[in-house]
């Protein structure tokens, strides 16, 4: 089975090792297996948390914009997969 398509990175905050996910296809959950792909190569890592506004949030749907922590660095433009 394919991963599915979540949306792709906006920002990274290198000094924190924190992502800007802009969610356009398919909604995210903290527990969820992603993959994170670009020129830089590619990775997978659960979602261990995510925040809008400082706020956790367990779920991340279609047109929100949330913070999560990556394991690597990151680039704006990588695009971000759910891995089934």
């Amino acid at each position: 089975m394919a991963d599915i398509a979540v949306g792709k990175i906006s920002h990274y905050f290198d000094k924190i090792n924190v992502a800007v996910l802009d969610v356009e296809e398919e909604s995210v959950n903290v527990g969820d297996t992603i993959k994170i792909a670009g020129s830089g190569g590619e990775f997978e890592q659960t979602v261990e948390s995510m925040q809008v506004e400082h706020e956790s949030v367990q779920t991340a749907e279609k047109g929100m914009a949330v913070g999560l922590k990556v394991a690597q660095k990151v680039k704006r433009g990588d695009k971000v997969y759910k891995v089934v």
